[in-house]
């Protein structure tokens, strides 16, 4: 397979497309949904339905490109169930057509769960589908921004869905946005999904919208009107906030994943799989990121619309980055392309220097650039809206990673760390803070001094 306009010597990797066969489409009207708004980019607002011709040319085109033996397709919207059991029959047909012997086909389908029934059920069970169900916890959680074009709640017919899932032996995950509601109530949503939704594998995706993002692409926003970390404008809720009001506050976020990492931490290892989670081990023992937000570089996971129009990401499905069309490009030449390339090296290029002398960017790496929205306390450009959040979280998890790292290397399974945890409720403090002066702020990120914060923890449960 050609690299297209790679560099020289840049190696040919697995790539990754989320589809949108029926466009910005859905059935719900979700306050704080980022991609209903991209009706405006498309010229043709009658026909959002991805045609067969485009449809057989993705999936040909999509396995062709592949050097991988497993080859995942991943529908999204708006929302896909729309197209009808009917689409999704005639796209396995297409992917047993064009699958060569050696290679293997899997199928994710992200949904709200609206028109989910039993013969749904049985189709995505007997053609292995891995489903994400979108619910945000418990009912009043659920539906303070999650409900339907007549602005009615949602949470009955998803959480019906999700029996229907079980019933069927669907494997699904949970997808939940932490906003600005739920994210002060992490125990109850976690325990929620855990308990009484019954998913085992939970995805948390934080809530982050610019005021302007309908019509301002990632990285061209007025840079003089960016708002300094630390500063009123860098939260929800004020009148001059860079972000929509159900946004997630940085803070709150930093304590919803501290919350429930510490409840998962005494009982739930190696039981319930939390994205997050996963994805720190793997960047604490050194095997890189299974996450693209916390990668050190982007550009491998790529967005084709309706229309076939070829984006450079889910994020960024702008005119600005828009890289071609599959009706007239070959997919791999957009993949591959030096615009592309200098898309996903962007990411750690563009980092502020408040990053790059930041202790936790091997875990970080800025997270995802279309949340680059505030300023540094020098005045620098880049930093990351959660910024705040990340740092405490990192600061948090830090010792019990680290543990978990030496029983992995030990040959034992992170899981034993559990009883650790259990065991009267064990303080295990950062190398971060070894060196931290009384009345400087806590490197935790609380925002309090050192004195007032971890160090009472540290003096008495010295590592």
């Amino acid at each position: 397979m050609e690299n297209g306009n790679l560099p020289q010597g840049t190696a040919v990797t697995q790539f990754h497309i989320m589809a949108k066969p029926i466009g910005p489409v859905c059935n719900l009207n979700c306050s704080y949904c980022y991609y209903l708004s991209k009706k405006n980019f498309f010229q043709d607002s009658n026909n959002w339905r991805i045609s067969d011709a485009v449809l057989e040319k993705f999936i040909c085109q999509y396995i062709t490109a592949q050097d991988a033996q497993q080859i995942e397709f991943c529908w999204q919207g708006g929302e896909p169930t729309l197209l009808g059991l009917d689409f999704f029959r005639k796209a396995l047909a297409l992917q047993k057509t064009y699958c060569p012997t050696m290679k293997r086909i899997s199928n994710n389908l992200q949904t709200n769960g609206m028109l989910l029934d039993e013969e749904w059920c049985k189709f995505l069970c007997n053609n292995k589908f891995l489903v994400g169900l979108s619910i945000d916890g418990p009912k009043d959680l659920h539906n303070r921004y999650r409900l339907d074009r007549n602005n009615k709640p949602t949470f009955d017919k998803v959480a019906a869905a999700a029996e229907l899932l079980k019933k069927h032996k669907v494997e699904f995950n949970a997808l939940t946005v932490v906003n600005r509601t739920n994210a002060q109530k992490p125990l109850e949503v976690y325990k929620f999904l855990r308990d009484e939704l019954g998913s085992k594998y939970l995805q948390f995706i934080p809530c982050v919208e610019p005021k302007e993002f309908a019509n301002v692409a990632p990285q061209y926003w007025d840079k003089d009107k960016l708002p300094r970390l630390g500063s009123q404008a860098a939260r929800p809720g004020f009148a001059d906030s860079i972000v929509t009001d159900w946004s997630v506050d940085p803070e709150d976020y930093g304590k919803f994943l501290c919350t429930i990492f510490d409840e998962w931490l005494k009982n739930d290892v190696g039981k319930v799989f939390v994205n997050l989670f996963d994805t720190a081990l793997g960047l604490w023992v050194g095997a890189g990121s299974s996450l693209c937000c916390f990668a050190e570089m982007c550009g491998r996971a790529i967005v084709i619309e309706h229309d076939g129009s070829v984006y450079s990401c889910d994020h960024y499905v702008y005119p600005e980055y828009r890289l071609g069309n599959i009706k007239t490009e070959p997919l791999s030449d957009m993949v591959y392309s030096e615009r592309q390339s200098k898309f996903g090296l962007a990411k750690s290029d563009a980092l502020p220097k408040y990053c790059r002398d930041c202790r936790f960017r091997f875990a970080c790496n800025g997270e995802c650039p279309r949340n680059r929205c505030i300023l540094t306390p020098d005045g620098e450009a880049g930093l990351n809206y959660l910024c705040p959040g990340l740092r405490k979280f990192f600061s948090h998890i830090e010792p019990w990673m680290r543990r978990m790292v030496k029983e992995l290397r030990a040959g034992r399974t992170a899981d034993n760390v559990m009883k650790l945890a259990k065991s009267s409720a064990v303080h295990l403090p950062s190398p971060i803070r070894k060196h931290a002066k009384l009345n400087a702020p806590c490197p935790c990120g609380s925002g309090r001094k050192y004195k007032k914060c971890c160090y009472p923890k540290d003096r008495q449960q010295p590592e």
